[in-house]
Formats: C-alpha cells, sequence, structure tokens
C-alpha cells in the first residue's frame, strides 16, 4: 500500500502541467552541482563555470537533473558523466593516492562502456577527448588559471560537463536520456512487479532513500535483503518482493521528493520524519507543515492561518483546492541502521484528517499568557518535556506514537503524561505546553473511558470537584498569598513544595495551610477576607475525613498541575467578569 501510494504520487507529478514541478524522469535524478566543466568540441577546457547563489558559506549550488548516482558503500562505483571531483579529475583530497586513482578509472570505465552510438555523442566525444588527455599529476599547471581550481581541490565537489554553447548538461544529451535508465544495470529476470501488477525487469537492488535524519548519509532503504537469513526459496536480494525497476525508481524518487530539506510536504518530529502528500493537488499538502512545524520567524502567522484555513474548510464542507474525499496518506520514517523503520501509516479522506487535526488544536487549547502562540507547534510540545528543553533529549520514539494518535483519533500516548508530569515535578514549573499536554491527554482518555469523566476545560473550572484539580488550585492561592505578603521573594513555596504537594500531598498541606495564616496576616483587611472566601470555596469541595489525601496517582498529579496552572491564570486574566464566581475582587473590597 504504502509502495502503491508513492509510485501514484510519481505518477500524479509527472503529469503537472508546469515542468518545473515535475519530477525526474526514470533513470534520473536531481543533483546539486557546484560547477560545470565547460569544454569545447574537441576536448579543451573552456571555463569552470560556478553555479552556486550566495554568499559566504550559503552559498547554494544549482539542481540539475543527472543520471541517478550508483549506490556506493565502502566500494568504488562511478556515476555517468558526473560525480565528484575525486572521480572526475583524479584529484587526491584524502590522501590517498591509490584509491583515487580506482576511483578516476572508474569514472573513465563507465563512460567507456557506453554504447556506440552514445559515445559518438558530440559532447560525449567531448568528455572523452577531455580525459583522455587528462594527467592527473599535472593538474596544477593545466587549472590552476582558473578561479574555481582552488575551492575544487578543497571542497572535492559534484563536477558536470557542458557543451560549450549548449544550455543542458552532456549527461542530459538526447543520447544519454535514452539509456540513462538502463544503462551499467545487470540483467535481470522478468515477474509481475507487486506494486504496478505489471510484468517488468526486477529491481535487485533498490535505489537509497535520503532525507531521513539519523540514517546512513549514502542513503538507507524501505525494501532490502541485506543477509541471506532474509531469503527465501532459494531467491536473493529485491527478487524475494518482486518489485520493478520502474515502480522501485517512482516510489523512491517520490519519497526523496517528499523527504528533500526544502519540502513543504515533510515535517521533523524527535527522530520521525512525516511527509504527506494526496492523490490529487490538494490545499492540505502545504498546509501540514504549517500547522506542525515551528512557525517562521518572518512569517509568524503562517501556522495561525494554516488552522484558520482548516476550521474553514470544515465549516463549509470544502477545501480550496481539492476535494474532501480526496485521498490523503501521512507516512512516518525513522533510522535503523541501514533500513529505515516505518513508525506509522495512515490514510483517509482529506475531510478526515482535517477533522482529527482540529480535535487536535482543539484538545491542546488552554489559557496562556498574551504574546505567547495561539497554537502551539509539535516541536514546541515535545521540547516541553525534555530535560532543559533540548531537542536532542526528546524521546525517540514520542513523537512519532503522538503524531499516529492525531492523524488516527488515537488517545495520546502515555509515556506523554509520565514526561509532563515528572517535568512539572523536576522544574516545579506548569508552563503553556505541559498544560496544553496534560489537558489534551486527559480528555481524550475521558472520551474512550466507559465510566463518565468531567473534562477540563480550557479556563478555569471553579465547580470541578477532583481532588486532585481543587488541591492544585488551593496550592496556587497559597502561593499568591505568600507572593501578595512578601513582594519581591526570590523563592515561593512552588520551589520548596511543589513536588510532595502534588504527589503526598498529606505530607506538606498542613503545613502550607499553617503558613498562609501567617501570610494573611500581612495583607489589607480587604485581601485576606477575599483569600479567606476563595480559600473556603476550594475547601468546600474535599471530604474533611480524607483531607489532605496521602497520595495522588499519576492521573491525579496532572489534574493538580492543570488546577495549579488554570488558577494561576486566572489571578493575572483580565475579563468582564470575576476570576471566582462567588467572590469580588480584593480591589472591590
Amino acid at each position: 500500500m504504502i509502495l502503491q501510494a508513492l509510485d501514484a504520487y510519481y505518477r500524479r507529478k509527472q503529469a503537472d502541467h508546469d515542468p518545473a514541478k515535475r519530477l525526474p524522469p526514470y533513470g534520473f535524478e536531481e543533483k546539486k552541482i557546484p560547477f560545470i566543466l565547460e569544454l569545447a568540441r574537441d576536448g579543451t577546457l573552456v571555463q569552470i563555470s560556478d553555479t552556486r547563489s550566495g554568499s559566504g558559506k550559503k552559498k547554494t549550488a544549482t539542481r540539475f537533473l543527472v543520471p541517478m548516482a550508483a549506490k556506493k558503500t565502502s566500494g568504488v562505483v562511478a556515476n555517468l558523466l558526473w560525480d565528484t571531483a575525486e572521480y572526475v579529475l583524479g584529484i587526491d583530497t584524502r590522501d590517498d593516492p591509490e584509491r583515487v586513482a580506482r576511483q578516476h578509472e572508474a569514472f573513465r570505465a563507465r563512460i567507456e562502456a557506453l554504447p556506440e552510438e552514445v559515445k559518438s555523442d558530440p559532447g560525449v566525444a567531448a568528455v572523452r577527448a577531455f580525459l583522455a588527455r587528462l594527467d592527473p599529476d599535472r593538474l596544477d599547471e593545466r587549472l590552476a588559471a582558473f578561479p574555481a581550481w582552488e575551492e575544487i581541490k578543497r571542497i572535492n565537489p559534484y563536477l558536470g560537463f557542458r557543451l560549450q554553447g549548449d544550455v543542458e548538461l552532456v549527461c542530459q544529451r538526447a543520447a544519454v536520456t535514452a539509456i540513462a535508465g538502463d544503462v551499467g544495470e545487470e540483467e535481470t529476470q522478468e515477474r509481475i512487479c507487486l506494486v504496478r501488477g505489471e510484468s517488468a525487469a526486477l529491481a535487485r537492488l533498490h535505489p537509497p532513500i535520503k532525507g531521513v535524519w539519523g540514517a546512513q548519509t549514502s542513503g538507507a532503504n524501505i525494501v532490502s535483503f541485506n543477509l541471506d537469513a532474509f531469503n527465501s526459496w532459494g531467491k536473493s536480494q529485491g527478487v524475494n518482493a518482486p518489485v520493478g525497476k520502474p515502480a522501485a525508481f517512482a516510489y523512491t524518487t517520490a519519497l526523496n521528493h517528499l523527504l528533500a530539506g526544502e519540502s513543504r510536504q515533510r515535517v521533523q518530529v524527535g527522530d520521525t520524519a512525516i511527509v504527506f502528500w494526496a492523490e490529487e493537488p490538494h490545499e492540505l499538502e502545504e498546509c501540514l507543515t504549517d500547522l506542525f512545524g515551528e512557525p517562521v520567524r518572518d512569517d509568524p502567522d503562517r501556522q495561525t492561518e494554516a488552522v484558520r484555513t482548516i476550521y474553514e474548510a470544515i465549516q463549509r464542507g470544502r477545501f480550496a483546492v481539492g476535494e474532501d474525499d480526496t485521498r490523503f496518506y501521512v507516512l512516518g520514517l525513522a533510522p535503523n541502521a541501514a533500513r529505515i523503520a516505518i513508525r506509522f501509516f495512515e490514510s483517509g479522506t482529506a475531510m478526515e484528517l482535517a477533522q482529527r487535526v482540529r480535535q487536535h488544536f482543539e484538545d491542546i487549547g488552554i489559557v496562556h499568557k498574551p504574546g505567547e502562540p495561539e497554537y502551539l507547534s509539535l516541536f514546541r510540545l515535545l521540547a516541553s518535556l525534555a530535560v532543559q528543553r533540548k531537542a536532542d533529549n526528546i524521546p525517540p520514539r514520542l513523537g512519532g506514537e503522538l503524531v499516529r494518535a492525531i492523524f488516527e483519533g488515537l488517545p495520546y500516548p502515555y509515556g506523554l503524561l509520565v514526561l509532563a508530569v515528572n517535568r512539572c515535578r523536576a522544574e516545579r514549573e506548569v508552563n503553556y505546553p505541559r498544560a496544553a499536554l496534560l489537558r489534551a491527554f486527559l480528555n481524550r482518555r475521558a472520551r474512550r473511558s466507559t465510566f463518565p469523566i468531567k473534562e477540563i476545560p480550557p479556563m478555569l473550572d471553579p465547580d470541578n470537584p477532583n481532588v486532585g484539580y481543587r488541591l492544585g488550585r488551593l496550592f496556587a492561592v497559597l502561593e499568591r498569598i505568600q507572593e501578595e505578603a512578601s513582594p519581591g521573594l526570590n523563592a515561593t513555596i512552588r520551589e520548596r513544595y511543589y513536588g510532595a504537594a502534588s504527589s503526598t500531598p498529606a505530607a506538606v498541606f498542613s503545613t502550607l495551610l499553617r503558613l498562609s495564616t501567617h501570610h494573611l496576616a500581612k495583607l489589607s483587611e480587604g485581601k485576606a477576607r477575599w483569600y479567606e472566601r476563595v480559600i473556603g470555596e476550594i475547601m468546600d469541595g474535599f471530604d474533611p475525613s480524607d483531607f489532605p489525601p496521602r497520595i495522588l496517582p499519576l492521573a491525579e498529579q496532572a489534574r493538580f498541575a492543570l488546577g495549579y496552572y488554570q488558577q494561576r491564570q486566572a489571578f493575572f486574566t483580565k475579563t468582564a467578569k470575576e476570576p471566582f464566581e462567588s467572590t469580588t475582587t480584593p480591589a472591590e473590597e
């Protein structure tokens, strides 16, 4: 199903009316080539063209269609009519002259193995003539006059060839493109391709997939059989799962396009690379990156606009681009040595996925300070659970599990609750992202519970009878009283008591309530009466025989954090109504 969906996406892109949006044809791929060797027809090097734009270390090379790169591991394998400077010119950049000599010889041999009609092409003939006169030991003499030479020696970039006066590279000439898909490949048997359902020459090895963070830089595979233990019935390599060469090229090209660094259809969450596409052009393809990615600095409102687009599409029952029943796919990939692991694969109609995305943003919605983002990105949510809030400390599988829960409409992973509660206790801080995740986790679980559980609203809920929630509210009020009584304190009861108050309330709440009487004595009479009334309202919800409880389970610790957070926000939120339904503010006393 995954390979078929990717193959269909490749064919869709190939049929695009805009040539710039089409994916490379069979046997080709896009590659950044920084330098082009311009040749005269007799093979004389005329100039070395620098294709890069930008300045300093941020120069970006132009992308060219080139014959697909050979699959390289530790051996010497050359590409056709383009490669690194080591292969093309025989430059020794790694102090290994013997290996470089083999690389350069392999590059020449690849060209000499071309059919005669291809070798007679003027462009290919010019390259052969250039290589015939090339002496790697005298390169400095011949090429020192070209400004780019010193940089080429230093960085070993990709090089290509172009015939003087042409726009296309030599590897893009018609004679080369006609055979690029088959040249250099060994003969393989024909079978029914499992992807396309038609007879085709089987791909023994599938092209590498690049762009998955943490996987091999040379690329990794979804389909591979690299050990005898994986073979069956005497078959080897790709024959175990017969996929035709055109289909293997199509699905890997499509996936590499989606995983590219500049792709607008990719989001990185922890160690999981998430790509998404539709069977037809659709508004959601461009929208999901803005929904889940970190807001762009020069356009901070882009995420808000993307969420608004989702809401409006659901309200209207249709999208601006694409149908509501268009099939949509979401694929999560993670590194796994030489292979790529499939973390999840979800498919559904565009409207179904849009509704699940909307539900996610409604679930994580919670009151927050002015100036904080209206909608939280996945990275910001997960980073709030990591030690020192560093991306490297995000648990590897958590991001993929969270995204899967979003797109499949499932409860959020239990590990999320554990991490959020533990970080609140360790740092003695309940911040906006953690509170949003705790609310979303508890409410999703409540909806699937066999007995009714009250959901927690985004704003403070004074009528919530839950013990953990009320204890959190009470702790917030006691902290606020201390702050009012001793302005400018470096540390409040939160720094000293939050961990114990949220897990073993009986150990500290008697002490905290005793301390509050001393703090109240320092306040004005009006403020003191107001806070006593608030404390009384919260205490009315407890069973006197079981207050304070000896221990709070993990879910109740989460409600404690939410009660504390929402009560704190209520103190600083200016609304037309009073902070608590049956009280007046201190200013009104």
